[in-house]
């Protein structure tokens, strides 16, 4: 890495907008050397005009709207533009920018985004105030604000307002996550010659970051709120209603914006399905996506577990093992490396799938390697071959490129009666989101996509974009998560039996209809939410009346049927929260960027946009305050708001110096693509793995660190069954001999009695991680019932005795 030694500065070419040279020109370009030190507040040591953020969050059930607030103050002797390339998920419904200057508020228009950009210019080549809000061309959770024109001494407010729906996590929590962390994109935007956001924001240690975060959120559910969790520190929670449907908290006092803000959010019940009517806007046109009522449907289909073929599925896993995977899952010292969380996640996977099925893994970074030139049938060999590269995965591929690999994976010929499931674990950015997300819906048909965010700032429109075209799921990890269990999730909703037919059937008053606006749902998996959008078409009932609607599915030849009856009595609300929702689900569907999206599909989405005010990649708000007493005179200068730095497990985190620019160099790494450097940096990362210990032994260390659970999972062999052998004394605590000598079955195969003791040790010391060897447990009782049916109570009641436990028989019903 050319910069690297002697590490005082990294310097980057970028190309940027000429911003002031021109009056009513199109946008030029210059190339400008952007020279960034860490440690310091920006590149050249100014100070930084954003100095707060807050935020007001209203969560009604299961919806969110915000509204973030973004504090300026320019403390130079020169006009500023103040530009913050910041995160927010993607499923975010933007819907609102305006600035309050002077106690003048200034409503922003959205506009499509090459006109804004004009104007933006225009505007400050006048001397006027701009102020600019717009989504990254190549993805979809990546935002700029210009601030254009601030004049010295100038306070300024600009607010943005979004929606959004709430995700479901399997512990019935409702997750709102505000994005902090920015993860340097992996080339982001240099394709993009219209975009801003090609601009990169300085990076600083956390305790230098400038600016404040303050958070009030209020929660409101007919469920009735039990209790609010966050990994940041919160006040205690107020209930503003004796039923407990009304509550608010708020982050305590002085929170820097270090991380992603998490709240989780347990109702008392949030599994009864609902249909919520809201009025539309009386100013558009009664039939149009904005004028007529919008409904939103909440359904939870019970749906029974029905596993599919035992034998059925090509299983590929693709493990990001570019340079930040050496880093900690979360902020906290004491977090699992990515890697390491990723290395134990694929041994639980191999040893959890089922006999015949076929499987390979994929590591991806700036190259991709794989273990199987082509998926191979699952057999005790492959299997054994699989874990051993598994133990020696690192960190050490560079930076974050998946569409090679994928283009691998689709080019294989399909194996019948085998359907593709490709589970992809990434922490990091690639070059172009939206062509990644094509590529996927475009072999959609032959396979289904199911995707991990790994730690604070993983990419949500690459993760959820990949899992929504594909009919997967996606799921993030951070914090204190477990990527095991997620992973082991989403593996179960892979082996059961897929819904079919899916239809909805509605029961209205004369004179009023239904249509669908949310894209057709081609699958339902069990436990899942499914949030779906219509718009009521016709004459509104004048008295109160009621209708009902009816989800149908069909599993495995077997009708089944949802039903909910709603009162036709819309709500009436100002931020038209469905409408927008709704208006957003159909952006998502045809808006892929300006590479990915064809010319019609461009022109849908900009009239959806324009006329929802919700913000797309085709346009972008622009605000323009012409009322100054004189126009804004001089040079303006660049202030770009750093971002903090988040490699918590680097020994560099708490230097300063040359230590500092390689923490920089660090967290450039994925831009840069450096591989050698990336190894080198690699090998200093340490990371501190949990360890869950119910006994100790030495030979612990020889698979995965001291985790007893996890080295008697890697005794399992691929048919279920577990060897009598010295091995398995070490998590017994016994001796091979004593073991033996226990055995009520000598005649028959040792394996049988082996498989239940260790089966019986995992429901006697494993049971708060029982969903992550659930399923390698199904292995091992279908094994036994093959091949030692009839003697399982009797070994059960021995292995009960020797191991003085008292787990029930009814684990080994089959």
């Amino acid at each position: 890495m050319g910069n690297v030694p002697g590490i005082k500065s990294l310097k980057k070419k970028t190309t940027v907008p000429l911003l002031r040279d021109y009056k009513h020109k199109p946008p030029q370009k210059r190339t400008v050397t952007m020279e960034r030190h860490c440690g310091l507040i920006t590149g050249d040591m100014e100070p930084v005009p954003l100095k707060s953020i807050s935020v007001t969050l209203s969560i009604h059930d299961f919806v969110a709207g915000v509204s973030a607030t973004l504090n300026y103050e320019n403390e130079e002797g020169v006009p500023v533009e103040a530009i913050f390339v910041f995160p927010l998920d993607e499923d975010s419904a933007v819907y609102s920018f305006e600035a309050l200057v002077d106690g003048k508020k200034i409503v922003a228009e959205l506009q499509e985004k090459m006109q804004a950009h004009s104007n933006y210019e225009d505007a400050l080549s006048q001397g006027h105030q701009a102020y600019l809000l717009e989504e990254d061309d190549y993805s979809r959770d990546v935002f700029s604000c210009n601030i254009g024109n601030l004049p010295p001494g100038t306070k300024v407010g600009v607010t943005l307002k979004y929606v959004q729906e709430l995700p479901l996590e399997t512990d019935g929590a409702l997750r709102y996550v505000l994005p902090a962390i920015l993860n340097p994109r992996y080339q982001l935007s240099e394709q993009s010659a219209g975009s801003f956001l090609n601009i990169k924001a300085p990076i600083v240690p956390l305790e230098d970051l400038p600016y404040t975060l303050n958070m009030v959120a209020t929660i409101t559910s007919q469920h009735g709120i039990e209790r609010v969790q966050s990994n940041c520190s919160l006040s205690p929670i107020q209930y503003l209603a004796n039923d407990k449907t009304s509550a608010q908290v708020s982050l305590a006092e002085g929170q820097k914006f270090d991380r992603d803000v998490e709240l989780l959010i347990y109702y008392s019940e949030v599994h009864s399905p609902s249909v919520t009517v809201e009025m539309g806007m009386q100013d558009m046109k009664p039939d149009s996506l904005m004028g007529a009522p919008s409904a939103m449907l909440s359904f939870y289909p019970d749906l029974p577990e029905v596993e599919g073929s035992k034998a059925c599925g090509e299983f590929v896993f693709l493990v990001d093992r570019s340079g930040s995977m050496g880093s900690g899952l979360s902020y906290r010292n004491d977090s699992q490396s990515r890697i390491e969380a990723a290395k134990e996640t694929l041994l639980l996977l191999l040893k959890s799938l089922p006999m015949g099925c076929y499987f390979n893994i994929y590591g991806f970074g700036s190259s991709y390697e794989k273990f199987f030139p082509e998926s191979v049938k699952y057999t005790q060999e492959t299997m054994e071959k699989a874990v051993k590269r598994v133990k020696d995965l690192k960190a050490d591929l560079g930076g974050t490129e998946i569409l090679t690999p994928l283009l691998d994976i689709y080019k294989r010929p399909s194996i019948p009666g085998h359907p593709l499931q490709i589970f992809v674990f990434t922490d990091g950015e690639v070059s172009d989101t939206f062509r990644v997300i094509k590529e996927v819906e475009l072999n959609s048909k032959k396979h289904r996509c199911f995707s991990f965010g790994i730690g604070e700032g993983a990419s949500t429109s690459l993760i959820k974009g990949i899992a929504r075209v594909s009919g997967g799921t996606a799921e993030f990890i951070t914090d204190k998560d477990r990527m095991q269990t997620k992973a082991l999730g989403s593996l179960k909703f892979a082996l059961n039996c897929s819904v079919d037919d899916f239809s909805l059937s509605w029961v209205l008053p004369p004179g009023l209809s239904a249509s669908m606006i949310s894209p057709e749902h081609t699958v339902i998996f069990k436990g899942q939410r499914l949030i779906i959008y219509a718009q009521l078409n016709g004459t509104m009932p004048q008295v109160e009346s009621s209708g009902e609607v009816c989800l149908k599915y069909t599993l495995q030849g077997r009708s089944l049927e949802n039903r909910v009856t709603f009162l036709l009595q819309p709500n009436t609300n100002t931020s038209f929260t469905i409408h927008r929702l709704a208006a957003k689900s159909l952006i998502q569907m045809k808006d892929l960027g300006s590479a990915e999206t064809s010319k019609g599909e461009k022109e849908n989405v900009l009239n959806i946009s324009i006329q929802s005010g919700v913000l797309s990649s085709f346009t972008a708000f622009i605000a323009i305050n012409k009322e100054l007493n004189q126009p804004v005179q001089g040079p303006l200068a660049h202030r770009v708001i750093p971002r903090p730095v988040t490699f918590s497990n680097s020994p560099f985190v708490c230097h300063r110096g040359s230590a500092g620019d390689l923490l920089f160099a660090c967290q450039a790494y994925d831009i840069v693509g450096d591989t050698e450097f990336m190894s080198m940096m690699n090998t200093s990362i340490s990371s501190t793995k949990k360890t869950n210990l119910k006994n100790e032994h030495e030979g612990f260390h020889e698979v995965f660190g001291e985790n007893a659970i996890l080295y008697l999972i890697s005794l399992q062999k691929a048919n279920g069954s577990w060897e009598l052998d010295e091995d398995l004394t070490k998590i017994l605590g016994t001796s091979l001999e004593d073991m033996k000598a226990a055995n009520p079955a000598k005649d028959e195969d040792p394996s049988a009695w082996a498989t239940v003791l260790a089966v019986l040790w995992l429901h006697a010391n494993g049971k708060d991680m029982e969903c992550e060897w659930e399923l390698l447990e199904r292995k091992a009782v279908a094994w036994l019932h093959d091949h030692a049916d009839s003697s399982i109570p009797m070994l059960v009641q021995a292995a009960n005795r020797f191991l003085k436990l008292s787990v029930t028989p009814d684990v080994f019903v089959f």
